[in-house]
């Protein structure tokens, strides 16, 4: 059922599927990628993560992309920049990491994402959530991908609500968001759930 048989397994991974890329975030981004956290901070504050001791340890560009060099290569996490593929032209419109990828008896990871309002609504989102997915469980070898959404972000729902990711309930006050701790609900799916040609079969 993998639709990456030719895809490799170490970092650095892109995946494209259609009109998305999965792809490392370079250095040659740090100007759009700038541009468009700037213009989306009021659209992405109400679900960004925070450090509940009122630190602000936010990475420069250049540290961040070595970060997600080393994690990558490591094999603790896959952090990626989405990109939208329109005609001759490959544009940055949000990021995704599963992280931490945990190994061991457990093969599990947690997805997290953000994207460009302006490209908000156009299945950018649950298409790059099932092409990460369906690598990481059909290619890397985890056993189990979870989404962890603040309740009243319906944005994010709708995503896993497409996808058909299986509600786990409520964790309370599982992680700082935008100042407090927020509850959330966790949706999950494991190896033996995905469905005949994936997840990406549920993308319209």
């Amino acid at each position: 059922m993998s639709h990456f048989s030719a895809a490799p397994m170490r970092w650095p991974v892109t995946l494209e599927h259609q009109h998305v890329q999965l792809a490392p975030l370079r250095y040659i981004h740090r100007r759009q990628w700038h541009e468009i956290r700037s213009r989306n901070a009021a659209w992405l504050a109400p679900w960004e993560a925070t450090d509940p001791t009122g630190k602000n340890n936010a990475m420069t560009y250049g540290a961040m992309v070595r970060a997600h060099n080393r994690d990558g290569g490591n094999a603790v996490s896959y952090p990626w920049a989405i990109f939208l593929q329109d005609h001759a032209t490959t544009q940055l419109v949000g990021q995704m990491i599963a992280a931490p990828v945990l190994w061991g008896s457990m093969r599990s990871t947690a997805l997290g994402y953000w994207v460009d309002q302006a490209h908000a609504g156009r299945n950018i989102v649950p298409t790059a959530v099932a092409l990460a997915t369906d690598y990481l469980l059909t290619r890397v070898g985890l056993h189990r991908v979870e989404i962890n959404i603040v309740p009243d972000n319906a944005a994010s729902l709708r995503v896993v609500e497409k996808l058909g990711l299986r509600s786990e309930g409520i964790r309370n006050d599982f992680i700082h968001i935008n100042g407090r701790w927020r509850d959330h609900e966790s949706f999950a799916i494991t190896t033996p759930e995905l469905p005949l040609g994936g997840l990406l079969s549920r993308v319209p």
